[in-house]
């Protein structure tokens, strides 16, 4: 490997027992955790690189994901609904909860949350806000759950592991599958599951294999090419 001698000794160490082969997911899994050399909780990750053409617009993938085993990220949620639905949204464990108030704080630019849970009559309001919103990723979306008249439901579904998923224009997604210190097979049952609903996705126009590869890692760790047909 070019300028190894540059490197640090942990990834020098990490060199030595890595496996430049494909491997099966679970044999991936224990690797990484094998090779954890860091005393921070790393995330898992999983990258998959489809089968896509850029000038094709409906040759994308954008959906959502029940990860069983959630991927252990405390994302804080934000709810804008009408004063009746408050306590529901509350009860399921929002984070930020407003109406109009929380309107004009994200007019404003004050933005302190990770996702954005809208109930439908508030969505004219909310839709003044793409520029704000949008740009960011945040604007909810009723085809994400994000936009529901049970706020309190979607609150619950995002807190329980509900994740977006979408690819870019070459075709690459990457996802959060979990941390490093989950069990494996919860790993595991994460990555299959984002597997089968990537492959039940596949657009129509697409001619041949959806999936070209894919490939586990960790934050600090070196990624490993996994075998499709181990999932």
């Amino acid at each position: 490997m070019k300028n190894l001698k540059y490197k640090s000794k942990r990834y020098k160490d990490l060199i030595k027992s890595h496996k430049n082969e494909t491997l099966n997911a679970i044999d991936a899994i224990k690797l990484l955790k094998k090779n954890k050399t860091v005393k921070f909780k790393e995330s898992i990750d999983v990258h998959f690189n489809l089968n896509v053409e850029k000038a094709k617009a409906d040759q994308t993938l954008r959906t959502t994901v029940d990860l069983p085993n959630g991927n252990g990220k405390k994302n804080k949620i934000a709810v804008i609904c009408s004063n009746d639905k408050v306590n529901d949204a509350k009860k399921a464990g929002a984070d930020i909860v407003g109406s109009d108030d929380l309107v004009e704080k994200i007019s404003a630019g004050k933005i302190d949350f990770d996702i954005l849970v809208c109930s439908p009559d508030m969505m004219s309001k909310v839709g003044k806000l793409g520029k704000i919103l949008g740009p960011k990723g945040l604007m909810p979306n009723p085809k994400f759950g994000t936009v529901s008249p049970n706020v309190g439901k979607a609150v619950k579904d995002l807190k329980e592991g509900k994740v977006e998923i979408r690819c870019d224009v070459d075709g690459n997604l990457s996802l959060s599958i979990g941390r490093i210190d989950f069990d494996e097979k919860k790993i595991l049952e994460n990555l299959k599951t984002v597997y089968e609903i990537v492959d039940k996705e596949k657009p129509t126009g697409i001619k041949g294999n959806f999936i070209n590869s894919i490939y586990l890692t960790s934050t600090m760790g070196l990624s490993n090419k996994i075998s499709i047909k181990s999932l």
